[in-house]
């Protein structure tokens, strides 16, 4: 493995720090806490810029929080492209392939679109109302910061034609509701009944189950279709919650199911394993979190663990060289009576936690419970170990 440049070494902390903060690292918590309180203040000055009387006497102070901001988001901005490289999803790319694959990427896209009031003001465009939109993205930036409105985008995403329908469906049941209104309405009402569009407020308006009262049937055949309507609203409103509800949680389930799924099956000997054996031994990972700079094998230790490293990165120690692992690799030797697992390349002397890191660890005694409650699979590993 060639030795990491000056640059590289830096990139590589700076990626650690803005992409994966956590535990003890205080740089990583400092940088991601005050981008959070940044957003976060910029969205409530946004909100009390528009009371004409705060905007009076509190003017200076939001214009000066607007420009530093601008500057902050602006400086993230370029950083993030930098560090672009580093990111696995554009490992094995060129530098320069890598940062175009990001400018390309939502975030990337977000984080421009909130730094671009600077540039209009800087070219006098700044009083533009537009611009105000603009500003308001930069909520969409906590995303980057919290897993669960991650998970939610690709729930939404995962889901989005099945979303679609449910409108299409909505639109049809709103077409319908209006036009029985009318005909049953527009005698008795042709103010607010008169034609199909002016129904379609007030269908759409039954169907959300928000109902204004600003609009009404008053005949027994209005109050009936009324009747119907409402109801039908309910149906309305329950099938996209069921949808984006139950793709939520299936989305969390997969993304932490198809990251372990990959670590396992890195490993050569469990990588010839069917699907069912590898769920099996997905079961007995047992989730470790360490700190920067823990020792998580001692030099001279023997072989007592397989560690699948979930976030983060450590350093192992072999023979002749050195070597940093991150996100999806594993090290480690287990050894079981007459079965030896290692990691492909030789086994550490040490390891050592180069980052906050969450491990996922398989050790003699999970997978003692393992080949018990699956003498199968224990003996085709055996016959996987010896061949």
């Amino acid at each position: 493995m060639a030795a990491a440049t000056p640059e590289q070494g830096w990139r590589r902390q700076v990626h650690l720090w803005f992409d994966h903060g956590a535990g003890d690292d205080l740089v990583a918590t400092v940088i991601h806490r005050a981008l959070v309180a940044l957003i976060s203040a910029n969205v409530l000055a946004i909100v009390l810029e528009s009371v004409p009387t705060l905007a009076a006497r509190f003017g200076p102070g939001f214009d000066l929080l607007e420009r530093a901001s601008l500057a902050v988001f602006t400086l993230e901005y370029a950083i993030r492209i930098w560090i672009a490289p580093e990111h696995a999803r554009y490992r094995g790319l060129s530098a320069t392939r890598a940062r175009l694959d990001y400018l390309r990427s939502v975030p990337a896209i977000i984080d421009l679109l909130a730094i671009l009031p600077l540039a209009a003001s800087l070219i006098g465009f700044g009083e533009i109302r537009i611009l105000l939109l603009l500003r308001l993205l930069r909520f969409f930036k906590l995303g980057r910061y919290s897993p669960g409105m991650a998970s939610l985008a690709a729930a939404l995403a995962s889901e989005r034609k099945a979303l679609v329908a449910c409108f299409v469906i909505l639109m049809g049941v709103m077409l319908v509701a209006a036009s029985a209104m009318h005909l049953v309405e527009h005698e008795a009402q042709p103010d607010k009944f008169g034609t199909i569009p002016d129904a379609m407020w007030w269908a759409i308006i039954t169907l959300t189950t928000v109902g204004y009262g600003d609009v009404f049937p008053v005949t027994a055949a209005g109050k009936a279709v009324a009747a119907v309507t409402a109801v039908l609203g309910l149906v309305m409103l329950a099938l996209p919650v069921g949808i984006v509800a139950t793709a939520f949680a299936q989305e969390i389930h997969r993304r932490e199911f198809v990251v372990t799924w990959s670590m396992i099956a890195r490993v050569p000997l469990f990588g010839a394993l069917d699907a069912n054996e590898i769920a099996a031994v997905m079961q007995f990972l047992r989730a470790q979190t360490v700190r920067s700079g823990a020792v998580i094998m001692h030099q001279g230790e023997p072989g007592r663990a397989l560690y699948f490293i979930a976030s983060g990165e450590v350093e192992v120690a072999l023979a002749n060289s050195r070597d940093r692992l991150d996100e999806g690799h594993f090290f480690g030797e287990l050894q079981l009576d007459d079965i030896a697992i290692a990691s492909h390349s030789p086994c550490p002397q040490a390891a050592v936690a180069t980052a906050p890191s969450k491990l996922l660890v398989l050790d003699p005694i999970d997978f003692r419970a393992l080949t018990t409650r699956h003498p199968r699979l224990a003996e085709r590993i055996r016959t996987l170990a010896r061949g």
